[in-house]
């Protein structure tokens, strides 16, 4: 049987020429993606506090996105997103979901790679809930930094012989051992997912590293975040202010002492990172395949360092959307710079492409492989959607769209918060023209590109409450998908259509309501005045704790 698979795996790995000769194997792929490294946190985008030869000379002898974008600038959502080729609008999911919904996951890139023929492997932070990993990797451990600790043993806990190492340490060696077990017969495609630098975000200290990194910026003052003033935080919305970007803000950066800590170690941790791609790729010249070995490095998402004081991400700002993206193909003996925009749903898609494997007609992103063999790019994003729905309340969920030059987004529970930015003239995005009448048709023409991008990627397998009824002071409807269960629900009551298409419930928010029910559920909000025209939508939730969206509103009057 093991000859058999052997055997299975080689047809797979070779190309037959027309003599039945072999060509070249399939190349090694490894995929190192990190945590909060934001899209200039290395030293070849130009950053002179980072300590980073080994990316930058991946990034100098390959190909470096200069606008690469996560489409959803928070850990979960964006891994979702790589794992299964899809926009959050369409998987939607988050933390507070249950696992990953079966249908998204039967495609997601490591399961198709391992069907043909590649021996796929994981070590760190998968960031998914999903029970089948087996399906996904041959090998894999699934770990991250304790968040629930509270001091360095947040990233110190696993072992390497009888030494409690570092957890980039340790991802580190996983992957040497797994290259030096690897055959030289069989391709093999090896996800690394480091949690660093990611802060312990139950912490006093929020940011550990591996002390031989002391030296890294030891006699520098780190310079103020740019736009940090007061007026650039008091532009800000209320419920931005009142959020975890602020709250954290005052974890790590609200003293001089807490932000030259908190950065320092942020740029310690990524220079561990980079001492272990060092070391991987030393290892690969040992055993002979580095030549035909790709490395893809990206970040899962953006990350605030002090900028707005603010921390975190999740914000649709450039600080948060924009991640490292560099693709190595020693085969390619070219070096390039891309100003297009690149997605984190590209990824899978390039991994594929690299495989000799077509990506499923599903996916939403594209190969960028053109780029990196100098062809003519038929992949050129024009418009991208961006996007964070998680529904908590700490962090107000936004929507928007990007070009090259221009950024438009709002805020899902009152979209008549906007802002609209011309990153040609203001990259760092400080002057909001959204009531600037000169920019009108700009504005309307993104805002109806925003709603078709929000129709095209929803959620085929979302519930939509259809036939609504409001009688005797009751709210009822009907669920569209008999397979699946509603388990909470959202009502907005609105005095104005205005409001209600801005998703403001003024009259009455009900908030999510965990139940079942969707009949007779009574209204709860102000006094309605009789014969006033008022105006409700609904949301529910699925089984696994995925909210669909709004639906259109429904106008009524009291008699």
């Amino acid at each position: 049987m093991k000859n058999i698979l052997i055997g299975c795996y080689l047809l797979a790995s070779v190309f037959a020429c027309s003599d039945g000769s072999k060509t070249q194997q399939k190349p090694n792929i490894i995929f190192i993606l990190t945590d909060d490294q934001r899209w200039d946190a290395f030293g070849y985008a130009g950053n002179p506090l980072a300590h980073t030869p080994e990316m930058d000379k991946l990034a100098a002898e390959g190909v470096f996105f200069k606008n690469a974008m996560a489409t959803t600038p928070i850990c979960a959502a964006s891994r979702a997103s790589i794992i299964s080729g899809l926009q959050e609008r369409t998987h939607n999911y988050s933390f507070t979901t249950e696992e990953m919904k079966e249908e998204y996951m039967q495609n997601a890139y490591p399961r198709v790679l391992k069907k043909n023929g590649y021996y796929t492997g994981l070590y760190g932070k998968f960031g998914v809930k999903y029970s089948h990993l087996d399906s996904l990797y041959n090998v894999y451990e699934n770990y991250d930094l304790c968040y629930d600790r509270k001091d360095r043993t947040s990233y110190y806990y696993q072992t390497l012989g009888k030494d409690t190492v570092h957890l980039t340490r340790y991802t580190g060696e996983k992957a040497i051992e797994f290259i030096k077990k690897s055959s030289s017969d069989i391709p093999f495609c090896l996800q690394l997912s480091f949690s660093a630098p990611h802060a312990s975000d139950n912490t006093k200290e929020q940011y550990f590293w591996d002390k031989k990194y002391d030296y890294v910026l030891e006699n520098t003052t780190i310079p103020d975040a740019n736009i940090s003033d007061d007026e650039y935080y008091n532009r800000l919305p209320q419920r931005v202010k009142d959020g975890f970007n602020r709250l954290r803000w005052y974890w790590r950066y609200d003293t001089p002492e807490k932000y030259q800590h908190s950065v320092k170690g942020y740029y310690r941790m990524i220079a561990g990172i980079d001492d272990e791609i060092s070391k991987i790729r030393k290892e690969l010249e040992v055993k002979g395949i580095a030549d035909n070995t790709i490395i893809i490095l990206m970040g899962d998402n953006g990350y605030f360092l002090g900028e707005r004081q603010l921390a975190g991400k999740w914000l649709m700002y450039d600080n948060s959307i924009r991640v490292p993206l560099i693709i190595y193909d020693p085969r390619v003996k070219k070096h390039r710079d891309i100003d297009d925009m690149a997605l984190n749903i590209d990824v899978p898609s390039t991994i594929l492409d690299l495989a000799g494997v077509t990506s499923p007609s599903s996916w939403h992103g594209k190969s960028l492989m053109p780029y990196v063999n100098d062809e003519k790019p038929n992949t050129e994003h024009d418009t991208i959607l961006i996007e964070h729905l998680w529904d908590f309340k700490n962090i107000p969920p936004s929507e928007g769209v990007r070009t090259k030059d221009w950024k438009y987004f709002r805020y899902v529970d009152d979209k008549s918060i906007e802002e609209l930015y011309n990153l040609k003239e203001d990259p760092q995005e400080i002057h909001n023209l959204i009531n600037d009448k000169a920019y009108t048709e700009v504005l309307n023409k993104l805002r109806k590109t925003c709603e078709a991008l929000i129709v095209k990627y929803k959620d085929p397998y979302a519930l939509n409450p259809t036939n609504m009824v409001f009688n005797n002071n009751k709210f009822s409807w009907k669920i569209s998908n008999k397979t699946q269960n509603q388990t909470a629900y959202q009502i907005l009551v609105s005095s104005s259509k205005e409001n209600i298409d801005n998703n403001n419930g003024d009259v009455w928010n009900s908030g999510k309501v965990e139940s079942s029910a969707n009949k007779g559920i009574n209204y709860e909000g102000q006094k309605l005045i009789p014969n006033k025209q008022y105006y409700w939508k609904v949301r529910v939730y699925d089984a696994i704790n995925r909210t669909g969206r709004y639906t259109e509103a429904e106008n009524f009057q009291l008699k």
